[in-house]
């Protein structure tokens, strides 16, 4: 928090921490069978352990929204996406790598909304063969467009080593670390932006 004692000064950096940031883990397929749910629930896990922030899993699943600009759906359903997005200041992205890019499911929940992403900063979490990297990169560049601003440090599990059977999320030790160094860049980058909101 170094850096917003330089922005604000320490009067204006104990406002910005004394209220807790609502960080996001939104999960990012939908498909019967997927392993985000596990995924999620551990990175839920070692971020409530810091005390640092609310974290709320974010399941897209719920919502079931229908593909954007197609008839059908509820409505309510996306008002309560939109809801839910924007009192988030920051998110945590669990993204599988599908063909090499995020799942569809995901990228129609990003394209739903606009102003509930900007100014908030993210973090990624990846998996897949090659741990999810080519997915990762597609999403750095999704969320650029909507004005959120990813973290460098990016846990990428592999379904080889971090997986049992490509099903069972067993990951290695050193992915905590991994977790815990993205979480460390994404709070104060989510508590900066707050300010420009």
């Amino acid at each position: 928090m170094g850096f917003l004692n330089k922005l604000f000064g320490n009067e204006k950096q104990e406002e910005l921490t004394m209220t807790k940031l609502n960080i996001g883990i939104i999960l990012g397929s939908t498909r019967e069978g997927r392993v985000s749910p596990q995924v999620g629930a551990w990175v839920k896990k070692v971020a409530d352990q810091r005390g640092d922030a609310n974290y709320t899993i974010i399941d897209i699943a719920d919502y079931k929204l229908p593909l954007l600009g197609e008839p059908g759906g509820d409505a309510s359903k996306a008002g309560a996406w939109s809801e839910a997005i924007a009192k988030q200041d920051g998110f945590v992205f669990i993204v599988q790598e599908y063909n090499h890019s995020i799942t569809g499911a995901l990228k129609n929940a990003l394209d739903y909304l606009r102003d509930e992403w900007n100014n908030k900063a993210a973090g990624i979490v990846s998996y897949g063969s090659v741990g999810g990297a080519r997915a990762a990169e597609h999403l750095r560049g999704i969320l650029g467009e909507l004005l959120v601003a990813d973290v460098r440090v990016h846990p990428a599990l592999s379904l080889f080593t971090d997986f049992e059977n490509g099903t069972d999320f067993k990951p290695k030790e050193v992915q905590v670390d991994s977790v815990n160094q993205m979480l460390d860049q994404v709070i104060p980058w989510a508590t900066a932006l707050k300010t420009i909101r």
